[in-house]
């Protein structure tokens, strides 16, 4: 029975895979983001992910898949074609979404976006924010009626590690591991209180202003691999959901099949 399905969320730093069976996702994986990768060298790695867990392949009923990598998205059509005889979903303009886009301009809002957000309406079904930890981190909001408004983008925790270690040539390159005090009382202590306090207290203030703005009291999700590590220190996030944008493929795929 064909009652498997896959999800690829491709993103600018790190690829998420996850195989559901129904609702449950009973498979995941992380892999490094690579524009240059092809149909066949994912192939492979995907084989060999499916083999790694016990997954056969020949069990897939459809494929889901969210990029903002854009050369992925035809090596992953490919893939999927040659590899698994289905055509994917690929998440974009066109596809039902249930979710009205009130940006100026829907076609520049991001597939993992849009995912993230369906996904947690579907499960909250009130006003939202859902902040996703990733090369950016972005801040999308929901209205209570389901509408996606619009969101805020900001460059992310890893970009700006990166820059520090490669514009400051004294300061070294960090693991990104909360500090025991918010005073330093070295350089990488110092480093890691200003990225997980001063993070911390963007989301917050971002939050609050977004709050003002639309007159609501949203409730607050977060999701991305970085996740983890801020959101702990803020006063706004109620819940971490890691799998966030894997859901919401699901959920967009059964709404196109």
């Amino acid at each position: 029975m064909k009652d498997l399905l896959l999800c690829i969320d491709v993103g600018n730093t790190q690829t998420v895979l996850g195989i559901f069976r129904g609702r449950e996702i009973i498979s995941r994986w992380r892999i490094r983001s690579d524009r240059d990768r092809t149909a066949d060298e994912y192939s492979h790695l995907i084989k060999d992910l499916l083999r790694g867990d016990g997954v056969d392949g020949s069990f897939l009923r459809g494929v889901c898949v969210s990029s903002v990598v854009p050369p992925a998205r035809q090596a992953l059509i490919e893939m999927s074609i040659e590899d698994f005889d289905l055509v994917p979903l690929m998440v974009g303009p066109g596809i039902k979404t249930g979710m009205p886009i009130l940006y100026d301009n829907p076609r520049e809002v991001g597939a993992d976006r849009i995912a993230n957000a369906v996904a947690a309406y579907e499960r909250f079904r009130r006003a939202l924010i859902v902040i996703d930890f990733g090369t950016a981190i972005t801040f999308d909001v929901i209205s209570a009626a389901g509408e996606y408004i619009g969101g805020v983008i900001f460059p992310g925790v890893q970009i700006s590690l990166d820059a520090l270690f490669l514009k400051a040539a004294k300061l070294p390159r960090v693991e990104l591991e909360k500090p025991a005090q918010i005073v330093g009382r070295d350089t990488i202590s110092s480093i890691q209180s200003g990225i997980i306090f001063g993070y911390a207290g963007l989301v917050d203030s971002i939050v609050e202003k977004i709050d003002i703005e639309m007159g609501v009291n949203a409730t607050v999700v977060a999701t991305g691999g970085l996740a983890g590590g801020i959101a702990g220190e803020t006063r706004c996030i109620s819940e971490v959901i890691p799998d966030l944008t894997l859901e919401g493929l699901r959920i967009l795929f059964e709404r196109n099949e």
